[in-house]
């Protein structure tokens, strides 16, 4: 079985940084055509020929149905989500307000079951798809000071099995990826510490450093293509060994 890529249309949440504009630049690099949805209007300003963009709230349904319609108005199809986009909130739990939860639920679970149900839609009537969420290790772990973030990630993951299970009988497959600490500007909105964070956090990782974007964009990009065509359902860890313990 081929594992090429050459030719499939995706469509990757959060795209402008991080993670998310890494996962665009593996794509890309392999022949997909990419649509790259971020707030950040700064999206527009990614290096790639062809690139489709989409500036939006992830947590809005128009923006889903948007960012669907611009993938099949533009490329003829979508084959593959990267539902990457994600906030953070580091707080104690008594000083998480009801405002800080809404927004994590909203953009971490919300966003992502609007924009796969959209998805399903257009992949179950051409032949099926791959979904790849991006949660975190906080998907099987509990973070201190990070309720919100913990409780969000955790949905995506159960969200992410319902998927695998409705989507197999269209030839859809859905998966989590779970990373450890990603050197990204996510951080940078974590704690007004991060930099110092980022570099204690090394060392709880058995591989003693934390990820880098496009480390992570790998697992993802494996995920999404037919090399992992028998990968469902799954959460896959990509956090240096943090949960192997």
């Amino acid at each position: 079985m081929t594992s090429s890529l050459e030719g499939k249309v995706a469509l990757v949440t959060g795209a402008a940084r991080g993670i998310g504009a890494a996962t665009v630049a593996w794509l890309h690099a392999r022949g997909v055509a990419v649509v790259a949805a971020d707030l950040r209007p700064d999206v527009a300003d990614l290096p790639f020929p062809g690139l489709a963009t989409v500036v939006g709230d992830v947590s809005r349904e128009d923006t889903a149905i948007r960012s669907v319609e611009t993938a099949v108005e533009r490329f003829g199809g979508l084959d593959i989500l990267v539902a990457n986009a994600g906030r953070s909130v580091n707080k104690p739990i008594t000083q998480t307000t009801a405002a800080d939860w809404d927004e994590l639920l909203a953009v971490n679970a919300r966003g992502v079951f609007l924009h796969a149900r959209e998805a399903f839609r257009v992949m179950s009537e051409h032949g099926g798809g791959s979904i790849v969420t991006v949660g975190s290790f906080a998907c099987t772990v509990g973070l201190p000071d990070a309720s919100a973030y913990s409780a969000s990630k955790g949905a995506l993951a159960q969200l992410t099995k319902v998927l695998a299970l409705e989507g197999g009988p269209h030839g859809i497959r859905a998966n989590v990826v779970a990373p450890g600490v990603v050197e990204t500007d996510l951080l940078d909105t974590f704690r007004p510490d991060s930099r110092e964070y980022l570099r204690s956090f090394g060392s709880a990782h058995p591989l003693g450093r934390v990820a880098q974007p496009a480390e992570i964009a790998e697992v993802i990009g494996f995920l999404a293509s037919p090399a992992a065509a028998f990968v469902t359902g799954a959460v896959v860890a990509a956090d240096g060994g943090y949960t192997a313990a």
